[in-house]
């Protein structure tokens, strides 16, 4: 067999390349301390190794999470420490104003203001962030502010139930937030009660405002519990002479409680055992109209036609049997019995001009026919509906068995503000009082139950942080089993390796000085 003179070099250049391949490796690896330098390396150990140091990334990131989750629990123990501290004094405060028989009106006036006081601390408290500028009682609504001051006592929850978690470990997750209505509004009461609120279409600039209001005779309110009521402001002209007034209705039935009731500002309203009172100028409603214009004329008293109106959700039918020549035969053909009931009752009224409700509630024709069409110029048969209505001012009475911290503290201040020197107003007060007290002990409870729930979440942090500690150490102990270099080993190999090298070397040396021309 001839071996060429190119084969001698390429095996030798061969040959070299790879040894030197290899201490480059040996070195690489006793410069790193590590024996596993690319998945070829030992592909098993690879993946064992990308998989642990992924497990060691998540773990630091459950110590990330578990310090935001301290730091959070710990402002959220600290407030509710607080709080807890400001409802006892405040009962203390209940208790001590049931000494009707000795303190006065003034007197009542001095610790009114204190649980004024404390109401803006307490709001303050509820409407706390965390060094990230997040509401911690928001619930999910971390941007939103909490607890609002609608004005008359009145506090809306804007935020949402929701509970924040993060994940303390692969297994563990724990909640850093409690929400505002779980902690501050959704407390039983001890009692049946209300909450009063305006409706969020009202017109009236500035804002009209109900208060917190009270319930002063509980047997009455008891009675009608659990409905709710609707305060609803209605046409000046509802009334003679013309004046503001409004009508309450239960709001399940549409059933009128008090109808047209004259409206003065600030005045105490008194219904069902509650007592409230409405401030600033309501806007009444601005009435709804379908007007007529009749195109021609039909003896319906040869073909005597029916159809439907419509309002609020209210359908009544009418029948139009006499002839009608214009506008005002029309509206008298609704005016006569047994329309006219049927007017009544839909709060409508019908003249030649239109039909109008004064309520603002918009008016649906429909179901009707062509020759009503004519005559009175709207698509009673394909069906038409006003369009030019706006209800008037609303507020709404809410019957509830719950109570919130504000709104106990509200009335509460309320009470002892408007207590007159007499017996039967320090009795109502009396009551009062007696049921704060009770709703305080309900919302120190609530809370007290809270603040062991956040104790119980920092003991489960802290276990799940000595656990990632345990985690950490073994896998970094299994990490280094995988990948750390023996040493004396990778140096006795460089040894050999480098031997083998110049082996290499000098072999080729020799080899290629092995011509035939040096034998000539």
């Amino acid at each position: 067999m001839r071996v060429s003179t190119s084969q001698i070099y390429n095996i030798a250049t061969l040959g070299m390349t790879q040894a030197q391949a290899a201490i480059v490796k040996t070195q690489e690896q006793i410069a790193s301390g590590k024996r596993v330098l690319s998945p070829a390396d030992d592909p098993v150990a690879a993946a064992n190794i990308l998989q642990i140091n992924q497990d060691l990334a998540r773990t630091e990131q459950y110590k990330k999470n578990i310090d935001i989750a301290d730091n959070s629990l710990s402002l959220e123990e600290t407030s509710l420490k607080t709080v807890v501290d400001l409802m006892q004094r405040m009962r203390e405060l209940a208790v001590k104003s049931g000494n009707t028989a000795v303190y006065t009106a003034a007197d009542y006036q001095s610790l009114a203001a204190e649980v004024d006081t404390r109401i803006d601390e307490l709001l303050n408290l509820q409407n706390a962030r965390n060094s990230s500028g997040q509401y911690i009682f928001a619930g999910y609504q971390g941007d939103t502010q909490p607890f609002v001051n609608n004005g008359g006592g009145n506090y809306s929850y804007m935020g949402d139930e929701g509970q924040l978690r993060l994940q303390a470990s692969a297994s563990v997750s724990v909640a850093v937030s409690d929400s505002g209505k779980k902690l501050f509004v959704d407390i039983p009461s001890g009692h049946n009660t209300f909450n009063t609120s305006a409706s969020s279409a009202n017109r009236a600039v500035p804002p009209a405002i109900i208060n917190v209001g009270e319930v002063i005779d509980q047997e009455a309110f008891d009675k009608f519990y659990p409905e709710d009521m609707v305060i609803t402001f209605n046409s000046p002209g509802a009334v003679a002479p013309a004046a503001a007034n409004y009508t309450v209705t239960e709001r399940s039935t549409g059933k009128v409680l008090v109808a047209n009731a004259a409206y003065i500002k600030g005045e105490a309203i008194d219904i069902n055992g509650v007592r409230l009172s409405i401030s600033g100028s309501p806007v009444p409603p601005t009435p709804a109209s379908l007007p007529l214009n009749p195109t021609a004329t039909f003896d319906f008293s040869t073909a005597p036609a029916t159809f439907k109106i419509a309002v609020n959700g209210r359908t009544e039918i009418f029948t139009v049997n006499t002839p009608v020549n214009n506008a005002a035969d029309f509206a008298t053909a609704l005016n006569t019995a047994p329309n006219n009931a049927k007017l009544t009752s839909l709060g409508l009224t019908v003249t030649a001009a239109g039909i109008v409700s004064d309520s603002g509630k918009n008016i649906s024709i429909h179901s009707g026919n062509a020759n009503l069409d004519a005559v009175t110029g709207l698509t009673t048969t394909t069906g038409v509906t006003s369009t030019n209505g706006v209800a008037g001012d609303a507020f709404f009475v809410e019957s509830s068995n719950k109570q919130g911290l504000l709104t106990t503290l509200a009335r509460f201040s309320e009470a002892m503000k408007t207590v007159k020197d007499t017996p039967e107003s320090k009795a109502v007060l009396s009551q009062i009082v007696a049921k704060t007290i009770t709703n305080l002990s309900n919302s120190i409870t609530n809370t007290s139950a809270v603040q062991g729930e956040v104790g119980a979440r920092q003991n489960t942090l802290e276990s799940s942080r000595d656990l990632n500690l345990d985690v950490v150490l073994f896998s970094k102990q299994t990490l280094t089993d995988l990948e750390s270099l023996d040493v004396a080993e990778a140096t006795i190999r460089l040894s050999m390796q480098s031997l083998v090298l110049t082996a290499s070397q000098q072999s080729f040396s020799k080899v290629s000085q092995l011509t035939l021309f040096s034998y000539l």
